[in-house]
């Protein structure tokens, strides 16, 4: 190879190399890596619509793909990502809590929660479980690789309306007995468990089987959903069933709208409520 002329000779050795070698090869420059991104979610159309959308930006590739919790466990310590991007409906999955499970293996692990779910409720669960953004899937596809660079950069994501809510919310004056003025979306008080098990029955899961799913007894299950029913103010499990089948079809619809924008028309699951367990 010839000696770059700006530098001229061959320079000292380096290991066998001539250092001209080195300036050579840096002066010519090289494309920076893209961000390598893991891309979870149950919905095969969905998540190759997210994969090719990804795919076609300059500077990201998808290395892995899954669609449930314990397949991402596997294929994210094979495919060593920079980055994931994760749907929150996982089936009996607990995407939250594999979101903190990722972010102890490895704190430096990028990672960004897109869902049909209200950002409302959910957004601030993603952040505290160590998730540094969350997109809505009705939000325009360019904000996904908006949020994407902004965490990649070191920043948070989330929506403006939620950053002006979160602001507003730092501004409410405590009442006496210390506690902020509360917004009124009772979904909100539920725990994260809470949260999950009222998604698992709106999508037509019985206690027994619940708890099968999620290795706890049927009396904590049960436990749950009188907790549930409390913190919804209902007055009955059938009413906690009806509510929680209403949420989740009002989420399945706003999926089915993504699907929509995306030219696909898919078979939405139909939410059956169990009511032959107690």
């Amino acid at each position: 190879m010839e000696t770059n002329p700006e530098i001229g000779g061959t320079g000292s050795e380096v290991d066998g190399r001539s250092l001209s070698l080195f300036r050579y090869s840096e002066s010519v420059g090289e494309e920076p890596a893209k961000i390598r991104i893991f891309v979870l979610d149950e919905q095969p159309l969905l998540r190759q619509g997210i994969s090719a959308y990804l795919n076609s930006q300059p500077d990201m590739m998808v290395c892995g793909e899954a669609g449930s919790v314990s397949d991402a466990r596997r294929k994210i310590a094979e495919c060593q990502p920079q980055f994931v991007v994760t749907a929150l409906r996982l089936g009996a999955g607990d995407s939250l809590k594999l979101i903190k499970e990722l972010k102890t293996q490895n704190p430096g692990l990028c990672v960004l929660v897109y869902s049909a779910f209200e950002e409302s409720v959910f957004a601030e669960r993603a952040m505290r479980a160590g998730a540094s953004g969350y997109v809505m899937k009705q939000a325009p596809s360019e904000k996904l690789a908006i949020a994407v660079r902004e965490i990649m950069k070191g920043g948070i994501y989330v929506s403006r309306e939620l950053a002006l809510r979160a602001f507003r919310k730092t501004l409410q004056r405590p009442r006496k007995d210390n506690h902020t003025l509360r917004s009124g979306n009772c979904l909100e008080e539920l725990s994260n468990r809470e949260m999950h098990i009222f998604q698992l029955l709106g999508s037509g899961l019985g206690t027994r089987q619940i708890a099968a799913s999620l290795n706890l007894s049927v009396k904590t299950i049960e436990s749950h959903r009188e907790n549930i029913k409390h913190k919804l103010r209902l007055r009955s499990s059938e009413e906690v069933r009806e509510r929680a089948a209403k949420w989740v079809e009002q989420s399945l619809s706003g999926e089915e709208h993504t699907f929509r924008r995306a030219g696909h028309r898919p078979k939405l699951r139909s939410v059956v409520p169990v009511t032959t367990e107690t």
